[in-house]
């Protein structure tokens, strides 16, 4: 069996990035001209389409625009769910009136087949000279770059000191050398339950795949997908069959809840209703504003595997039919590849930018979130973005392959047979698959 977690790993020093960064300017760079802005006093708007919550990039658009005198930015947010059904629709329509939109790294081969991405490898020097090297991997297909990253990510291991007080749970330290096995994780929470907590265990995103990769993955059993194209699936090895049955067992027994769909999970343990929440930094804010009482620790394994972190965020891209094509990909460098702009991009989102220089200082920030909570929280980022992380696979099938999987976890978190399960799967994927070779 083919386990790609040597190739996708993140093994380059985030430290010495920060050098490379500086070394184009925004003047050097070749800033915003007359042409990046529309030509002699003509305005042009460009439309920009994301998932997250409205207002979410007002910083940015306000930021962009006082730099940049004759362009304006609309956005439009489209809940992540409907997300890729609306760009896959409107641009496979031609629709011009989208300039920019996100893009998730793992779908950009499929979108590049589909001619949904304009080709900007004229920004890959300036890109590769600003952005942790982890982070541009999943934007070059066939040796050309069609598209920019804007954020990464990792996942921390929260949990409810009163709740683990109350069971008499000794809390979890944040050395990743002392990380805690799911085991670990599920025999204190079992104890919080016994002492009176609703919940044991929260999974952030219970049904996605960039959430649940991990627990097959640390165990070697790889991303599910195999082969030169990555579009041979591989769901029926032993280490997948064994963390799916862990993941139904948990269900099963209650440790983890059934019914409770992503958007609420959050919202459960800031309310003090479970002992352990597995999630990215963005909920820290919110839970800060609410009082929310919480710890964090490293991201579980497996004790009979090794560490493993999911990661990776949006990427920005520009639709080919753009009429702002020049407008669009300035916006687009600005906001990637400038320390400004990257900073901006997360001013109301707490989420690691893909821009070295930013992300030096968005590890700052993460650290001071919560006095005396989150401190050393930056380099525990650091040492999964560094040792643990890995991409999900870069298949021009995972767009199939992503919506078929948040069935068969549903399917196995509810009861389904596992085995049975993913063997269904492997089926219908490699009939699906058959039709892109």
């Amino acid at each position: 069996m083919s386990n790609p977690r040597s190739t996708r790993r993140i093994g380059r020093r985030l430290g010495a990035i920060a050098v490379t960064a500086g070394m184009c300017t925004l003047a050097a760079c070749g800033g915003a001209g007359t042409d990046a802005e529309g030509g002699s006093g003509e305005t042009v708007t460009l439309q920009f389409v994301h998932p997250e919550v409205a207002g979410s990039f007002d910083p940015l658009v306000k930021a962009y625009e006082a730099e940049h005198p004759n362009v304006r930015i609309e956005t439009t947010n489209v809940p992540f769910d409907q997300l890729q059904s609306t760009l896959q629709s409107r641009l496979g329509q031609g629709d011009t009136s989208i300039d920019v939109y996100t893009a998730d790294p793992s779908r950009i081969p499929g979108i590049v087949a589909r001619g949904q991405l304009l080709e900007i490898s004229d920004l890959r020097d300036e890109a590769e000279a600003a952005t942790i090297p982890s982070a541009m991997e999943p934007n070059i297909v066939d040796g050309s770059l069609w598209s920019l990253p804007i954020w990464t990510s990792s996942q921390y291991l929260y949990y409810n000191p009163d709740l683990l007080a109350q069971a008499g749970v000794e809390p979890p330290t944040k050395d990743p050398a002392k990380r805690w096995t799911w085991k670990q994780v599920t025999d204190a929470a079992r104890k919080a339950q016994a002492a009176g907590a609703e919940h044991g265990l929260l999974i952030e995103q219970v049904n996605r795949y960039y959430q649940l990769q991990p627990l097959a993955e640390s165990l070697g059993g790889g991303p599910g997908l195999e082969g030169d194209d990555l579009l041979t699936p591989n769901l029926t090895n032993d280490p997948w069959i064994t963390a799916m049955n862990w993941y139904q067992d948990i269900h099963e027994q209650g440790i983890a809840p059934r019914g409770i769909a992503p958007d609420q999970m959050g919202p459960l343990f800031s309310a003090g209703k479970a002992a352990f929440y597995v999630g990215g930094p963005w909920v820290i804010p919110g839970w800060k504003e609410e009082g929310a009482t919480f710890g964090l620790a490293p991201h579980p394994y497996f004790a009979e595997g090794e560490p493993t972190t999911p990661t990776d965020s949006w990427s920005w891209g520009i639709n080919p039919n753009s009429e702002n094509v020049e407008q669009a990909k300035e916006f687009l460098r600005w906001a990637a590849l400038t320390t400004e702009g990257s900073l901006a991009t997360i001013e109301k989102i707490l989420i690691p930018p893909t821009n070295a220089n930013a992300f030096d200082k968005y590890v700052t920030r993460l650290d001071e979130s919560v006095p005396g909570v989150t401190d050393g929280a930056g380099d525990l980022m650091l040492h999964e973005l560094e040792n643990t992380a890995v991409h999900r696979p870069p298949s021009p099938g995972y767009i199939q392959f992503e919506e078929m999987m948040v069935n068969v976890f549903e399917d196995i978190r509810n009861g389904s047979d596992v085995e049975d399960r993913l063997a269904k799967a492997e089926d219908e994927l490699a009939t699906a698959f058959s039709r892109l070779r």
